[in-house]
């Protein structure tokens, strides 16, 4: 028998003064109800109530029980309570998982906004750009590039992470722009190595070809700030996510080469560990993300 149902029934016995009431309460059977008070009656061995044609009423020890069983029914609707505006509302603590180049660059900035919006959210961000388990490492949700494999997990699309490939104005000036993509062969590549086939460089032609162009050069690194910081140096031209050119193409430290070619894009999706009963701090910092990464965004 479950207690705290038999205690609700009870209350509302008492407070209905009828036990059909009560059942209509509790959407079953009157007989249902009596039986409940009846299985509590026995395991007490006391009488709680005293039954009769005009309604019920409270023996001396049903009294006592009925003012505890409303207590401990109140108590208990509270805690659910409690515990439901806790998972509808943005608060408490939100673990976020991201790379670590678009984490800096991208989502503090956006974190940092959802906390003042949300001064019941404390924030613990981790960085790390190898594949990070979230149930394992305690991640609430964590923001990933690329198409997503099948999994359990619960996940938002939030839009697009834009490509774009760059040099300095003093590179191009000693060894020539290109003007199609075969011409990056002649070229020296400043070569990102956390892609998977970092060496062969895939886009688009204007009229829609694809291309695959085989580079090299002296410069590799797993680190995209590395890799703009040789292309701003004049070392080479580089293929990079248009957010960490950004700001660098808009000074005129380097320019967009083969711009009107069509580069990769990666997915950019919001992963949590479940689909279901998402957190309300979850969802509010998902649903605050979505819209964030409409057209242009890596220029804010």
């Amino acid at each position: 028998m479950d207690r705290l149902l038999a205690m609700e029934m009870f209350v509302r016995v008492v407070e209905t003064g009828s036990f059909s009431k009560a059942a209509l309460e509790f959407h079953t059977t009157q007989p249902t109800v009596t039986k409940q008070v009846a299985a509590t009656e026995a395991r007490l061995k006391v009488r709680l109530l005293n039954r009769n044609t005009r309604g019920v009423s409270l023996t001396e020890p049903g009294a006592l029980y009925y003012e505890k069983c409303k207590n401990i029914v109140r108590e208990a609707e509270e805690a659910e309570s409690i515990v439901q505006l806790r998972q509808n509302q943005a608060q408490g603590l939100l673990r976020i998982g991201t790379s670590v180049a678009f984490g800096r660059r991208v989502v503090v900035p956006l974190a940092l906004e959802y906390m003042r919006r949300h001064p019941q959210v404390q924030l613990d961000l981790s960085f790390e750009d190898r594949y990070v388990d979230l149930i394992a490492q305690g991640i609430d949700v964590a923001i990933r590039m690329g198409k997503l494999a099948d999994s359990s997990l619960g996940a938002r699309y939030l839009g697009t992470n834009p490509w774009a490939m760059v040099a300095a104005p003093g590179y191009l000036k000693k060894h020539g722009t290109p003007r199609r993509a075969q011409d990056l062969s002649a070229h020296v590549a400043l070569i990102y190595s956390s892609v998977v086939g970092d060496e062969f460089w895939r886009m688009h032609t204007p009229k829609g070809d694809p291309v695959t162009v085989p580079v090299s050069g002296r410069f590799r690194s797993n680190n995209l700030s590395a890799v703009l910081a040789a292309a701003r140096d004049g070392l080479g031209i580089a293929l990079m996510p248009r957010y960490v050119a950004s700001e660098s193409l808009a000074s005129g430290k380097v320019l967009e080469v083969l711009g009107d070619h069509a580069l990769p894009e990666q997915e950019i999706h919001a992963v949590f560990p479940s689909p279901k009963l998402v957190p309300g701090k979850v969802s509010g910092f998902v649903a605050f993300l979505q819209g964030r990464f409409a057209e242009g965004w890596w220029g804010g």
